[in-house]
């Protein structure tokens, strides 16, 4: 790996907040563009993305899902107090986005089994395409100059997303993706060490 591809894993960051200056329909299509070529599962790219601009849709679908998490909380036990300063911020959030992305997966080309384990297996081989694309997306986005965050928001409010955004019930929203030019420079968050996450039982040197 180039010093220079490493600098940018290590220099992109997750930004919540971004500036008012507009981004170009150009630069959301390289983004774009960049996630479809991510590998996947069989080559099925199993992704489907929604580029949403438009206020009064990242509005109406920002609340949405507040209203869903809003009761989710008040089951968990958080306070009334707690819980409208979480909503806040979250509905601000999603509002003030100038570009928010909603990963969606779809199942329709991979692979087909009669028994629920390979199923399952199939799902997840489809999640971790999807999973693949949106980092090209994010990295992309970086390149571009601009700040992007990955919330998994809508795994917990699937019919929420798809009422709201009108999505075929064949395509399960996976993530929701925030764009714009950073407002501020996040400090980096701490990495655990190589010999933490690396095991090397197995490792063996060859010259």
């Amino acid at each position: 790996m180039s010093l220079t591809l490493l600098s940018v894993f290590r220099n992109r960051r997750s930004v919540k907040e971004y500036s008012p200056r507009e981004v170009s329909n150009e630069v959301i299509f390289r983004i774009l563009e960049a996630s479809r070529w991510a590998p996947s599962a069989h080559n099925a790219q199993p992704w489907r993305f929604i580029a949403i601009r438009d206020f009064a849709t990242k509005q109406r679908l920002s609340r949405a899902m507040a209203n869903r998490w809003n009761k989710d909380m008040s089951k968990n036990g958080v306070s009334k107090n707690q819980r409208e300063s979480l909503l806040r911020a979250s509905v601000e959030r999603f509002e003030k986005a100038p570009i928010i992305i909603i990963a969606c997966l779809t199942m329709e080309n991979m692979d087909e089994y009669p028994d629920e384990q390979r199923k399952k297996i199939e799902y997840v081989m489809a999640v971790q395409s999807v999973a693949a694309a949106i980092q090209n997306m994010l990295l992309t986005a970086h390149g571009e100059g601009l700040g992007s965050c990955w919330f998994s928001a809508p795994l917990f409010c699937r019919d929420v997303v798809r009422t709201i955004l009108k999505i075929p019930q064949d395509l399960d929203p996976q993530a929701l993706i925030t764009l714009g030019y950073p407002a501020y420079r996040p400090d980096a968050p701490p990495r655990k060490p190589l010999q933490e996450i690396v095991h090397q039982n197995h490792w063996r040197h060859t010259a």
